[in-house]
């Protein structure tokens, strides 16, 4: 069964670059059909979907934070990565990397999370 781990610096300075790693174990991050999702969840709030990078490359992000994201792969490795850029601490979260079925959008496979602080 496919497993995935979070990974990445747990503090970040605020107007930083934040950067996480997940590691894919168990399954091929190019094998169809499946996505691969960064979430967060701040805390007291919900969670909230931040992006996809697809079987083929191919990446979608939440309207709301297009602007600073970027998820990209390293086949070679079976990983990928998230980059949030410009953080502030609202930033601040617990940062999940999840696999979704690439038809349905079910997020059925997800990593522990990695708490996330965004501070001085």
């Amino acid at each position: 069964q496919v497993q995935l781990q979070e990974s990445g610096p747990g503090l970040v300075k605020p107007s930083q670059t934040l950067s996480l790693t997940c590691t894919v174990s168990g399954g091929s991050i190019t094998a169809n059909f499946y996505a691969w999702s960064w979430i967060r969840q701040p805390p007291g709030k919900g969670l909230e979907w931040m992006g996809v990078i697809a079987f083929d490359g191919s990446t979608t992000y939440n309207p709301s934070l297009k602007s600073r994201t970027s998820i990209s792969r390293d086949t070679s490795k079976n990983q990928f990565s998230l980059q949030l850029s410009s953080v502030t601490p609202e930033d601040t979260a617990v940062y999940y990397c999840a696999r979704a079925q690439y038809y349905s959008g079910s997020l059925d496979s997800w990593g522990q999370g990695t708490q996330v602080t965004v501070s001085s």
